[in-house]
């Protein structure tokens, strides 16, 4: 279901006089069902959330259909990270590892990490890049990411407390309105400027729309109708069973014979499905004809 409140929704803009776009997110009910399937700590909570603000950012600068996902792996407390966003605005993601450790410094859960970008369009096409963890924070390694791979100026504004999430990213573009190098490295650092005032209070608690009102409201943009985040997992019973296909026959029969069915639990949503030897190919007993 779609969300008409402040609650859920990323905000796209332009500025008028300069080559540079942005957008906001905020997530909150989106963000308490992702994390609802897991005893996760404080910190874990906070990871995923600055995940989720993270992918729901970069998703919006899709032009196809497809979905990006952001996944890092590493030798701390989490071995593992995953939160992806589609281009409709869906997003799921879990973390592995020891989920209840909680240190003061979130990021440490990360140590000695690494972080792939996948973009992939649906249908096929698939890209990754992949970056060290190793800049203090996940905003400050994603604008690396984007130097490097677009070579475009992108800063981003994350935080999370683990009940709510919020994200501002800024990009500069390739230039067009305005061709002076001098001219586009002054607009640039003043819109940088005004986005370093946001505190992690103002990016948890405000919505996009006043969130941009507050650091812009003297540049002339163009605010485009905000839409709306949701959380939805891709799991289905059909892949499921298309996954148990998978496994030895033997195994499943003897599953069978000890429980009366085969059950799998999608760790993303929490659902779970059950499955009866009838409904297991190869295990489903033929029809006898007389």
């Amino acid at each position: 279901m779609r969300s008409d409140s402040d609650h859920d929704i990323s905000a796209r803009f332009l500025f008028d006089e300069a080559d540079i776009r942005g957008e906001s997110v905020r997530l909150q009910e989106a963000l308490a069902e992702m994390l609802s399937t897991h005893p996760y700590s404080a910190a874990s909570k906070r990871i995923l959330g600055e995940f989720a603000c993270a992918a729901v950012l970069i998703s919006n600068n899709l032009k196809y259909r497809g979905r990006i996902v952001l996944q890092a792996r590493s030798d701390g407390p989490l071995s593992m990270v995953m939160v992806e966003c589609t281009s409709d605005r869906e997003i799921r993601g879990i973390a592995r590892g020891d989920i209840s450790a909680d240190p003061e410094d979130h990021l440490a859960l990360l140590s000695e990490g690494q972080l792939a970008i996948t973009i992939e369009r649906e249908g096929g096409q698939r890209y990754q890049g992949i970056v060290a963890l190793d800049r203090g924070s996940l905003a400050a390694t994603l604008e690396d990411y984007f130097l490097q791979s677009e070579q475009l100026n992108t800063r981003f504004w994350l935080a999370s407390n683990g009940v709510t999430g919020g994200g501002l990213m800024l990009q500069q573009l390739p230039a067009q309105l305005e061709q002076g190098s001098e001219q586009r490295g002054e607009q640039w650092a003043n819109v940088c400027i005004l986005a370093d005032t946001l505190t992690t209070q103002e990016l948890n608690g405000e919505s996009p729309q006043t969130l941009i009102y507050r650091l812009f409201h003297e540049e002339t943009l163009r605010l485009f109708e905000p839409k709306s985040v949701v959380f939805h997992c891709s799991c289905s019973r059909e892949r499921s069973l298309n996954a148990l296909s998978a496994l030895p026959e033997g195994e499943l029969a003897e599953i069978i014979a000890d429980e009366g069915i085969v059950s799998m639990n999608c760790e993303m949503c929490g659902v779970t499905y059950e499955f009866a030897q009838s409904d297991i190919p190869g295990l489903a007993k033929p029809k006898v004809l007389h």
